[in-house]
């Protein structure tokens, strides 16, 4: 199970903060055992197995609506309190986001906080009007099927683009199969995003292309 953000030892070293997919709309109440909050939670699991730092503790951001809710942006709000009580339990600690879909869009909306050092984003939801001035320094590895029918991997690919020019790091991969998903192929996703992860973390390259491993 994920740690709660407001319960982290204050010796926390890294934290990985894991925000799911939801809907544009909707003030729905979060359901406890969604489907988009069990495949993130599942994930955010591989991906701590899979990274090569064994203090890494994953943290999941607890939303209060299924929906993104316009001007409102209420996953964004609950990702920066969830980075409020990670910064008043452990200062010191270092944050990766790991974002699907909507939550992909929460993180780069909150990547400028100070302990943050960058995102993985997983088929994430990018609008064309979303700001990337507070990413220059982020590092960012964005993830997308070109085939995916609810997310596009154009508008990926366009708002990468922009945070480059705006000082982030960025990476683009092209995922070779997966959908929105990632079902498909699902290894192959949490092996790069490990290793993406790792990278942030450590300050090495990026990687930049698909693993070739079998799922």
């Amino acid at each position: 199970m994920p740690a709660h953000a407001a319960h982290l030892p204050a010796d926390t070293r890294s934290v990985l903060l894991v925000l799911h997919g939801g809907r544009a709309e909707s003030l729905a109440r979060q359901p406890r055992l969604g489907l988009a909050r069990l495949r993130m939670r599942a994930f955010g699991a591989a991906v701590r197995r899979l990274a090569a730092d064994p203090s890494l503790t994953v943290v999941e951001v607890k939303y209060r609506y299924r929906g993104w809710n316009g001007g409102h942006a209420h996953p964004a709000a609950d990702a920066r309190r969830a980075l409020r009580e990670i910064a008043s339990r452990a200062p010191g600690a270092k944050v990766v986001l790991l974002g699907h879909s909507m939550g992909g869009r929460a993180a780069l909306a909150v990547a400028g906080h100070p302990q943050v050092l960058g995102a993985v984003l997983l088929a994430p939801w990018c609008q064309p009007a979303d700001p990337v001035e507070h990413l220059r320094g982020r590092r960012l590895a964005v993830l997308h099927d070109p085939s995916d029918r609810v997310t596009s991997a154009e508008g990926s690919r366009a708002f990468a683009a922009r945070a480059r020019r705006a000082g982030a790091d960025v990476r683009f991969v092209a995922m070779p199969r997966g959908g929105h998903a990632m079902i498909s192929g699902a290894g192959a996703w949490q092996r790069l995003a490990a290793r993406s992860v790792t990278a942030i973390l450590a300050g090495e390259p990026l990687p930049d292309l698909p693993p070739d491993a079998p799922p």
